[in-house]
């Protein structure tokens, strides 16, 4: 058997152009879930009632299960959810015309949040409380003392880990598949289906992620040297 390489070239630029795509729904997943589970993380460190034991619940729930499962429970789920509450709005929509990029946001950013809540409780842990309570002394607000003075420190350790989740939000894209975004892997494997070259279409499928995610940890590993400056020295909060 041999590799068709006229094929493989042409399809790889085919592949390449889900790529914004695969960015859209990363980007936006990120825009929402970074905030939300910075919240939460701090329920969790702070032992808020019910917030904390539900935020534990929802982390539980996406790290024990796989997420080709939630992308088949949301996408099923949500719809039938629309339509109900729609009816009983007297509005009408057709649900069924839904772009399968807004279930691509909805389920990346469900899946995302639980996991950078552990993210951000893990780097909360590493601030020291007298940090905290010295910015309160020297006169700033609760959200001042954690914008100028908390969370730059912890950005130093989320970093890594949520240069991790972003590359792993991005290689999980290829399952919107699934839910037929037309994304790298979606377009490479249409491509395929006319000449049944399905190893070049992998192999290109491959190559873009493999381009795609360097970049974004190169990106990442920029960012963390311009944040080092704020490399604390000193305690651990602790939980």
């Amino acid at each position: 058997m041999t590799l068709n390489v006229e094929f493989l070239v042409r399809t790889f630029f085919v592949a390449l152009s889900g790529v914004p795509i695969a960015l859209l729904v990363t980007v936006v997943a990120l825009l929402f879930s970074v905030p939300v589970s910075f919240l939460l993380a701090l329920t969790r460190i702070n032992k808020v009632p019910i917030f904390s034991q539900l935020s534990r619940i929802y982390v539980s729930f996406v790290r024990g299960t796989p997420i080709i499962v939630q992308i088949f429970i949301i996408y099923n789920s949500v719809p039938l959810m629309l339509s109900s509450t729609l009816k009983q709005l007297n509005f009408t929509l057709n649900v069924e015309a839904i772009h399968p990029v807004w279930y691509a946001f909805i389920i990346f950013s469900f899946n995302t949040t639980a996991l950078l809540i552990e993210v951000f409780r893990s780097a909360l842990q590493t601030v020291d409380d007298t940090q905290y309570e010295a910015g309160l002394s020297v006169g700033l607000s609760r959200i001042h003392t954690y914008r100028r003075i908390i969370i730059p420190q912890i950005l130093v350790t989320a970093l890594p880990n949520l240069s991790t989740a972003t590359i792993n939000l991005i290689k999980a894209t290829s399952l919107g598949y699934a839910i037929s975004l037309y994304e790298i892997t979606l377009r490479a494997k249409v491509e395929a289906n006319f000449g049944y070259h399905y190893l070049e279409a992998y192999i290109d499928i491959f190559i873009v992620y493999l381009i795609v995610c360097s970049l974004v940890e190169y990106a990442y590993k920029r960012l963390e040297n311009h944040v080092s400056k704020y490399k604390q020295i000193g305690g651990v909060r602790h939980a």
